[in-house]
């Protein structure tokens, strides 16, 4: 290498040029140049987009919980109808003319608080009988799962009619009858374990449905008459929500079942029809899984707020509270066992405490499944046992239906599996249904809840 004057090296010759040969750090051709590497700021925001979109793909492309909502229509229903069939011979006393609160005390007090009842609607007993027979009906319909769309108002009618005319008589499963009445009215609760999904499974989309047409004709009448009666108001503070009145609502529900029996209507080669059942059958997934997730928080919030309330009671502090109950005549319809269970203070204690700890940890168990199921075996126990050692059955039946929306799908269609087998092998000489554990249409393994 040769020096130049100022002392630095002179630059050297270019290498000859080689065919298909790369310089060092140059990439070959056609290759594109690798991007820099994201933040982590996008890597986080892309994740979270993601999510977002599985999350709005989830909730609105199929019903989540069909087992569990089937089995708190079942509960529900099958409460309320052995509540109303067990009081028949006392329904007059309870909500009737024979009791003490008179037509003219609840006509003052719905003018007061604008709850809904059509008892109020006319004084005559044939209009309670006919009310009160309405209820015992449509919730026996409910329970069987027949046209429960329809079912479903007419039992949230049922229930607020005659809860709403005397407002002094329940046990507290009354309150809980009441909100999930409403609740069920948004809820596709009869896609499995029902004769609607029964029926479906049958005919598929072809024949007409004569019984469903008569059936919304007739009710269109009535509610016709009611609002031209002005019986029902459209707006205001006396509906399910609040400026929407019950004429709203109710009008509202009865022309989307139209238009849904319109647009489910076997296929007639109209794309425009095709895309409106698609949009419908969309916003009822989100309404559906909505209104699931609403009434899991509803059960949550009851036990909350009972445990907590019992952690500032002093008798609840000291671990005896359980020991007062016992000893009520009211509450004791098996005095033997409520004698034995009070008479060790080792056990009232820990029924107490047990109690308290249950109902405050439950909403903490819905973050690991397992626990979440043990602990719900515990509470369904525990309001078992309140039926039979207190003598409250129909407050206990109802916080168990309650709590049957956290149930584990995999237990729900292994019960239904089993029953659908034991009633093939009743079924002498008929060919054996499809098993009532099958998954619904449109789903593609068990269908869960958010925490089962």
């Amino acid at each position: 290498m040769t020096q130049p004057e100022n002392g630095f090296p002179a630059p050297s010759a270019p290498a000859p040029s080689v065919p298909g040969a790369r310089r060092p750090g140059e990439r070959p051709s056609g290759e594109s140049p690798a991007a820099p590497p994201r933040p982590w700021s996008r890597r986080l925001l892309s994740k979270a987009d993601e999510a977002v979109v599985r999350g709005i793909v989830r909730v609105s492309d199929r019903a989540l919980g069909p087992y569990q909502s089937a089995v708190v229509r079942i509960g529900f229903s099958f409460t309320w109808l052995v509540f109303l069939l067990f009081e028949w011979p006392h329904r007059r006393e309870l909500y009737g003319p024979d009791g003490p609160w008179s037509w003219e005390l609840g006509e003052r007090l719905v003018a007061g608080n604008h709850a809904f009842t059509v008892l109020l609607w006319s004084d005559s007993a044939v209009w309670f009988e006919a009310v009160y027979a309405l209820a015992v009906l449509s919730s026996a319909a409910l329970l069987a799962g027949w046209r429960t769309r329809t079912m479903s108002v007419l039992f949230m009618v049922g229930v607020l009619s005659l809860q709403n005319r005397s407002v002094f008589m329940g046990d507290g499963g009354d309150n809980v009858i009441h909100l999930m009445a409403m609740y069920l009215v948004l809820t596709r609760c009869g896609r499995v374990w029902s004769l609607d999904a029964r029926r479906a499974r049958r005919s598929g989309a072809g024949g007409a449905d004569l019984v469903g047409i008569a059936l919304w004709s007739l009710l269109g009448a009535v509610l016709l008459v009611a609002t031209a009666g002005g019986r029902l108001s459209w707006f205001g503070d006396d509906g399910p929500v609040l400026y929407v009145g019950w004429a709203t609502f109710l009008w509202s529900l009865w022309l989307v079942y139209g238009l849904w029996w319109y647009v489910t209507r076997p296929a007639d080669g109209r794309a425009g029809r095709e895309n409106v059942r698609r949009l419908m059958d969309v916003l009822g997934n989100i309404v559906h899984n909505a209104v699931l997730l609403i009434i899991m928080a509803e059960v949550c919030l009851i036990y909350a707020t009972a445990g907590w309330y019992k952690v500032q009671g002093s008798r609840w502090q000291d671990g005896t509270a359980v020991y007062y109950p016992l000893h009520l005549d009211y509450f004791s319809p098996w005095p033997a066992l409520a004698e034995v269970l009070g008479s060790s203070g080792l056990m009232v204690m820990l029924i107490t405490y047990g109690t308290v700890i249950a109902q405050v940890a439950f909403p903490f168990t819905l973050f690991n499944r397992r626990v979440k199921n043990v602990l719900l075996a515990v509470m369904m126990l525990e309001h078992a046992s309140i039926a039979v050692i207190l003598g409250l059955p129909f407050f206990s039946l109802a916080m168990i239906a309650a709590d049957a929306v956290f149930l584990p799908t995999v237990l729900l269609v292994w019960i239904g599996a089993r029953t659908s087998r034991a009633t093939s092998r009743l079924r002498r000489g008929r060919p054996r249904e499809p098993e009532e554990a099958a998954q619904p249409s449109g789903a593609d393994g068990p269908a869960r809840t958010l925490v089962g």
